[in-house]
């Protein structure tokens, strides 16, 4: 699949793989293994931003990964994301896609909102905002009928 599909078909909070389709190096080869996972590896599709205009300027459209949080004790201290240019020339692939229930806590309302936490029902989602900052977040269900809509939209565009 592309970055193109990804961002016109996939939910917020899938789980998303992303390969250059090159064989993985031995583990040896310290450096060229690094480059490697660079270029394959996967996170949880966090944000879908549409082509922009800064000045004269158009930045293209993208899509965010969030690759992983570093950190020790309960505390992040370090979170990774990963952009990606819808032209990428990678090759992405839907592993999970978010379970019907679940709801998202994205940050803001509105096209440009980041999917913040991904929480397994509503209760939940709730606890979490009341111990985080986020005072413009939106909860957003999901639902069967919308993922049963870009799952069949994903088949046919494949």
């Amino acid at each position: 699949m592309s970055a193109q599909l990804i961002y016109d078909l996939v939910p917020l909070g899938a789980i998303i793989r992303f390969s250059d389709g090159t064989p993985q190096p031995p583990d040896r080869h310290r450096k060229k293994l690094a480059a490697w996972e660079h270029r394959n590896s996967g996170g949880r599709l966090i944000r879908k931003q549409a082509e922009r205009r800064v000045g004269n300027t158009v930045i293209g459209a993208t899509i965010t990964l969030h690759a992983g949080d570093y950190g020790g004790g309960g505390v992040v201290v370090l979170r990774v994301h990963r952009t990606f240019s819808v032209d990428s020339d990678l090759r992405f692939v839907v592993t999970e896609r978010p379970r019907v229930g679940a709801v998202r806590v994205l940050s803001r309302p509105g096209e440009d909102a980041e999917l913040v936490y991904l929480a397994s029902s509503r209760a939940d989602a709730e606890t979490w905002l009341q111990s985080h900052g986020y005072p413009d977040a939106v909860l957003d269900d999901v639902t069967a009928d919308a993922l049963a809509a870009n799952v069949m939209e994903g088949r046919t565009a494949e």
